[in-house]
């Protein structure tokens, strides 16, 4: 069995910033790995991001209702095979919801979530400093964790320096973000190999993040982003 000498508790590191640790028990986590996993497969599956500089980002993506690239939205893989991105249930949208809920601590939430990224980490992978505001909405982001731990380094909404707080991130942990921190820079700058819950069968790190677009008008057509759209 194993117990926390000091258990970890809600922490709030930022205005608008708050961390639920073990949010998922041990069954909801193994249903959302092995939804990771359909989710994963092609057409629309995962994919390694390649940045506008020409390098590859080491985390592998996939998206639900909105694909995500350098640059832009699209209703397509743009950058990878042109099969229309994988819609989003509505039971993950819920999740969201509840997610924020429970960070809050208040009225229910109205938004409507239509965006997921799932990352996977393998050992080596890290995720740069940046913002996630390619949206046009400004309700919080909603971050889950499955498998490996890591470091996650929330940030300042000015710059992709100092001040942050490393915040150690474990399989169902929950991480929220919205109101003044909505635009915070953030990243994960280590991944803890061999850490997930042995029950999961996963050898690295997912990451669900979701979010409301907030768009308009075109399903179809890409739609401009200003900075990084991962999470």
């Amino acid at each position: 069995m194993n117990v926390e000498l000091f258990p970890r508790n809600r922490t709030v590191p930022a205005d608008g910033a708050v961390h639920v640790p073990d949010w998922l028990g041990p069954e909801q986590q193994r249903e959302l790995v092995a939804a990771c996993r359909e989710w994963a497969s092609p057409p629309a599956g995962m994919r390694t991001v390649r940045t506008p500089g020409g390098g590859t980002m080491t985390a592998q993506q996939v998206c639900l209702g909105w694909h995500w690239y350098p640059h832009g939205y699209a209703r397509t893989v743009v950058d990878g095979d042109n099969a229309p991105v994988k819609r989003l249930p509505r039971w993950l949208g819920d999740l969201a919801r509840k997610a924020v809920e429970e960070a809050y601590g208040g009225d229910p939430c109205p938004a409507r979530y239509d965006i997921a990224l799932i990352n996977f980490y393998g050992a080596e992978a890290r995720m740069g400093m940046h913002r996630d505001s390619d949206e046009r909405s400004d309700d919080p982001v909603v971050s889950i964790s499955l498998g490996d731990s890591c470091v996650f380094r929330f940030g300042n909404t000015e710059s992709r320096g100092r001040p942050y707080h490393d915040v150690d991130l474990r399989s169902g942990d929950l991480f929220v973000f919205g109101g003044a921190s909505r635009l915070a820079y953030h990243g994960v700058p280590r991944v803890r190999p061999g850490t997930a819950p042995p029950a999961l069968g996963l050898s690295g790190r997912l990451n669900i993040t979701l979010r409301v677009s907030g768009f308009t008008g075109s399903a179809t057509n890409p739609l401009p982003a200003t900075d990084g759209g991962s999470g």
